[in-house]
């Protein structure tokens, strides 16, 4: 179920997806409103209806499979956008109503300005191409977001209604791909252009920080390194997470300059952890796109001072759509500098096994929305066996992300999983935070 690690478990969700279904988007609305104190402002609910252009015609064209593989995808897309730009709020939950149409709810404090900006970046992120079921090409949905601040006097029923309402004006005058259910235009304060501009000051002023998800051996539970994230405080629209950072600097063209920037501050702040501590790092697609990424990678850490041995890095299957050749080439390269490699994301998506057959993986990292329903599933549970037997004759090393309840940590244990992070033990941390962490 998609909900943040505070909101509890929903009795239903979507077959295909997951996520919430659209009984259970009501119930949230309407335990959200009942719950409120009745002695403060009304229960401040912010709400976006996302709804794809074209899966139909992925339907025809590639197939049924092809387009549930799709919706699982923009399931996913939407699930980790949430998780990252989201981690703050009081609770959020994500839901599929029915076909390509999904709802994402957020119980906080949140300007007009933020929630459009958001929309904005979660409509790019789910724009990005998603890989088809055959492993050849990529497909491409193009998403409408409607948005609207719940107010005291709407009731689940009416808060669906309105949003409806706005995409289906939406799809008639095919203008727009955000709007309000007002009807009035919101202007975020900053245009495209600004926020790059906004984006390289704050790289040059050291803006953009470095943030650490603990890791924890699921044999004995004590800590085995952390993974660097990157989060901004923008000015206007508050915190922006990686995800959405990459989205800014892939359209201003600064990617790598965003990419080794983060790669830096991080090494440089893992300099302090005790020698036995790995660092995983998430790399993107423009960086093994560099044919001499490998050894540039390897004299930056050799020039702060991080051993290459105790570096970890992940990518996603994004990374491997373009050319599975070259990537392969360049983390041979990285692997002779003792470099770890781990297919992050994994389980999310088409999963293309293709990928473990080829590369110099040392490690998957499940998806967090592997945990969904793993408790009470018995085919859930039979999927994370599978893959675990299959990574163990692969010789690979399976680490879990999202762990939230004691009973799913021990699950993965027995199951045959060697790590895990998760807030169950740690929300991400500075660095001084995880260092008095590891210490202790």
């Amino acid at each position: 179920m998609a909900t943040n690690p505070q909101e509890p478990m929903r009795k239903t969700r979507d077959a295909l997806t997951g996520l919430a279904d659209q009984p259970s988007a009501r119930e949230t609305i309407a335990r959200w409103q009942r719950e409120w104190p009745s002695d403060t402002i009304a229960c401040p609910i912010q709400a976006m209806l996302i709804t794809l252009g074209r899966i139909d015609n992925v339907n025809v064209a590639f197939g049924e499979l092809a387009g549930d593989g799709a919706l699982v995808e923009v399931a996913q897309r939407i699930k980790h956008f949430a998780a990252d730009e989201l981690e703050s709020s009081n609770a959020w939950v994500a839901a599929r109503l029915n076909g390509g149409t999904f709802l994402l709810l957020a119980r906080q404090e949140c300007s007009r300005e933020r929630w459009q900006w958001l929309a904005e970046a979660l409509a790019d992120a789910i724009a990005l191409p998603i890989a088809s079921p055959e492993g050849e090409g990529s497909l491409r949905l193009w998403p409408r977001i409607a948005l609207m601040r719940v107010t005291e006097k709407d009731d689940p029923e009416s808060v669906l209604e309105r949003l409806a309402a706005v995409a289906e004006g939406m799809r008639e005058s095919n203008r727009r791909r955000i709007d309000w259910s007002t009807g009035k235009a919101v202007h975020a304060g900053r245009s495209n252009r600004q926020f790059e501009a906004d984006l390289l000051a704050a790289i040059d002023r050291n803006e953009i920080q470095i943030l650490f998800q603990p890791q924890y051996s699921l044999e004995d539970d004590r800590i085995i390194g952390a993974e660097a994230l990157a989060r901004w405080d923008h000015p206007v629209v508050g915190r922006i997470g990686g995800g959405a950072l990459f989205q800014i600097a892939e359209r201003a063209d600064h990617i790598a300059h965003l990419s080794r920037h983060i790669v830096a501050r991080a090494l440089e702040e893992a300099l302090a952890w005790p020698n036995h501590l790995q660092l995983s790092i998430n790399i993107t697609p423009v960086d093994l796109a560099v044919e001499n990424f490998a050894i540039d990678f390897a004299q930056l850490a050799e020039r702060i001072g991080f051993p290459l041995g105790r570096i970890t890095l992940e990518l996603v299957e994004q990374i491997l759509l373009a050319d599975l050749d070259r990537v392969s080439r360049v983390l041979d390269q990285l692997k002779l500098f003792g470099v770890q490699i781990a297919l992050d994301d994994f389980g999310a998506g088409f999963c293309n096994f293709r990928y473990l057959k080829v590369l110099p993986i040392d490690c998957i990292k499940l998806d967090r929305s592997m945990l969904d329903g793993v408790l009470e599933d018995e085919r859930d549970q039979a999927v994370v066996h599978a893959i675990v037997a299959m990574a163990a004759a692969l010789d690979l090393t399976v680490v879990v992300e999202g762990v939230e309840q004691e009973a799913q940590r021990e699950f993965m244990r027995a199951a045959g999983c060697k790590a895990y992070q998760g807030f169950l033990r740690a929300k991400p941390m500075t660095a001084q935070e995880f260092l008095r962490l590891a210490n202790s």
